[in-house]
């Protein structure tokens, strides 16, 4: 929604201003201008980047439109899962989380926190890791670099898509400068029209560099600004999980686990100690 009320703005004020010092809005109209510049981008975009990346641009349009995925509700969530499972293995042994970890899906443990139960990825997530302390995985150092290859493989794939928009907004100046020369070499060819023909063909031509100027700067790179906000709010979730799971292999009890896994989160998200107290004094024995 913000995403949407920023183009608005900028564009509202940027044409407003235009129209404000008398210009007229017609001459803005240029649609050869902009099928080249934006046509140009997008072979661009399919010249640089593998299909990987192209088919994830939807994806990462739709979260970057949602903006940051998860409120402090759902991390109040997470903490209280997590606090779920590592009572459960403290009280009757990490081999009791087995049964949930392998069908997590049908884990009255997991099915008591519905939003992340539906997080198909941070289930899998944490499934997987839990399975390598089940199966006797003791070394918190080990365990750490592993899930921080996994979290660096995650970031490099989101960065990739984030790298693709960002490039696209560096190009677009360029572009537009392109589509300027092509509307300038037009004009040459009008060059015995009255003065008043060869205005309105020159001012054509240079929309084309304002509006690679304009799409660049008030459109393509803020975009990819906020995309990569968006990613690193996800990225906390997991560091979350991370930060919990190696407190608790490490031998902490449940609710000294869970402070470090609320420590991890970004301050304006993070609940309270006593918010994250209420919230697994209400969790259901298993």
């Amino acid at each position: 929604m913000f995403i949407i009320i920023g183009i608005v703005v900028v564009f509202g004020c940027v044409i407003g201003g235009f129209i404000l010092m008398g210009g007229h809005l017609a001459i803005l109209i240029q649609p050869i201008e902009l099928l080249v510049i934006l046509g140009a981008a997008i072979g661009s975009l399919i010249i640089a980047n593998p299909i990987t990346v192209l088919k994830g641009l939807g994806g990462a349009f739709g979260a970057m439109l949602k903006g940051a995925p998860y409120n402090k509700d759902d991390y109040l969530e997470l903490l209280s899962m997590q606090f779920a499972l590592f009572k459960l293995a403290k009280s009757k042994g990490n081999l009791a989380l087995e049964q949930h970890i392998e069908n997590p899906h049908d884990s009255s443990l997991f099915n008591q926190f519905p939003g992340f139960a539906k997080n198909h990825h941070a289930l899998d997530f944490i499934c997987d890791y839990l399975r390598l302390v089940t199966l006797g995985t003791e070394n918190t150092n080990e365990l750490e670099t592993l899930i921080d290859q996994e979290l660096e493989t995650h970031h490099q794939e989101q960065h990739a898509l984030v790298s693709a928009i960002q490039n696209m907004a560096d190009a677009t100046p360029a572009l537009g400068i392109v589509a300027a020369v092509l509307g300038v070499i037009n004009t040459m060819g009008l060059i015995t029209e009255p003065p008043e023909v060869l205005g309105h063909h020159i001012g054509a031509a240079l929309v084309g560099t304002f509006l690679g100027v304009l799409i660049a700067y008030g459109m393509l790179g803020p975009m990819a600004n906020a995309m990569s906000a968006a990613f690193a709010s996800e990225s906390k979730y997991y560091q979350s999980i991370k930060a919990g799971l190696l407190a608790h292999v490490a031998g902490h009890p449940p609710a000294v686990s869970v402070e470090f896994a609320r420590k991890a989160l970004f301050s304006d998200v993070r609940p309270t100690f006593k918010e994250v107290e209420d919230a697994t004094g209400k969790v259901l024995p298993v």
